[in-house]
């Protein structure tokens, strides 16, 4: 049974998407969590998208605020830091926990052979990318990914902060005709 409670990805939504990204999103299932305007930030999407590719990443994190933040804190290589907190027993089990979480979340839409017992972000033994651990804990809420939460913790985003460039309710942005 799925811990996270998706809201059905709008139209408008996946218009948001889009422009977050620069491409349409594809298998998507729901959004699994809001910027504090309304907007996406992260994305739940099918374990196999519609090409038939096996697709790990169940939560994907779309908002440029929150992927900057996660960028920066990689560039900035604090993940030999984080994964450095797996020797502790507390966290590894904590970690693990997460990791069983994720597969559990993504499994009521699908199971895939090919990625059978992968979640994402290097679960459950390394730190290899922060945007599914940032992903996972925005999703989870707080205390399910241990060091998805101290990636939030440590980053320069916040999703009680709107830093959208249209926000909800905004007037979308003109086009150009460059």
């Amino acid at each position: 049974m799925s811990t996270v409670t998706l809201t059905p990805a709008t139209d408008d939504d996946l218009a948001v998407m889009r422009e977050q990204l620069g491409r349409p999103m594809r298998g998507v299932v729901g959004v699994a969590a809001r910027c504090a305007c309304g907007n996406p930030t992260v994305v739940a999407t099918e374990p196999r998208l519609p090409d038939g590719t096996p697709f790990p990443t169940f939560y994907y994190l779309t908002h440029p605020g929150a992927t900057a933040a996660m960028s920066a804190l990689e560039a900035g290589h604090v993940m030999p830091e984080l994964a450095a907190l797996l020797d502790d027993d507390d966290v590894a089990a904590a970690y693990r926990a997460a990791h069983e979480s994720y597969l559990a979340d993504r499994a009521v839409y699908g199971e895939v052979p090919e990625i059978d017992g992968i979640s994402a972000g290097g679960m459950p033994t390394r730190v290899k990318c922060l945007h599914a651990l940032a992903g996972h804990a925005l999703a989870a809420g707080a205390g399910v990914n241990p060091i998805g939460d101290l990636a939030l913790e440590r980053s320069t985003w916040s999703p009680e902060r709107c830093t959208c460039a249209n926000p909800r309710g905004a007037a979308p942005a003109p086009e150009s005709d460059a």
